[in-house]
């Protein structure tokens, strides 16, 4: 079996319950509402198409590049906040933002699913001093989701 089966199931677990309650979300909240990042709901899921983007990248490439392998940290230096700002997530239709967001995950457990297990210990070098595993990253992957999840959760919830 898989590793990474269990965080396969969860992710798509997840998938599947928030995309109907996202989609049932008022222009207001999914807009409107900021986080402590200054993000709102759109923006929020718009960086999770990111991760899923730059994660599914990561997860090829560490399967057949130089060990330890040089691909840019998008999420340092705030080039995630830049990836967000200049993708427009803000103002992009939210029925297409949701539907990325859905399959981009879907495919990302497709590619965990196929993974060459010797390549677990091929590594990213993330910054100057810190490597990554394959299997560190897709392990990294959940909390990340999960996290980004309760966020807006939390945004939904205010009143």
């Amino acid at each position: 079996m898989n590793p990474f089966e269990p965080s396969c199931q969860t992710i798509l677990q997840l998938t599947e319950a928030w995309e109907t309650r996202l989609l049932c979300l008022p222009e207001e909240i999914i807009s409107e509402r900021k986080n402590s990042q200054n993000r709102s709901i759109r923006q929020i899921l718009g960086h999770l198409v990111d991760s899923a983007s730059n994660n599914t990248h990561r997860i090829v490439h560490l399967q057949y590049r130089e060990n330890p392998m040089s691909f840019p940290n998008y999420a340092t230096f705030g080039n995630n906040d830049r990836w967000i700002a200049i993708q427009n997530y803000q103002h992009e239709d939210w029925l297409n933002l949701v539907s990325l967001w859905k399959f981009m995950n879907l495919h990302l457990v497709h590619v965990i699913r196929n993974i060459d297990p010797e390549k677990l210990r091929n590594q990213w070098q993330s910054s100057d001093t810190e490597l990554i595993s394959l299997h560190q990253n897709i392990d990294a992957y959940l909390p990340h989701f999960e996290l980004h999840l309760k966020e807006i959760e939390v945004l939904i919830n205010l009143k």
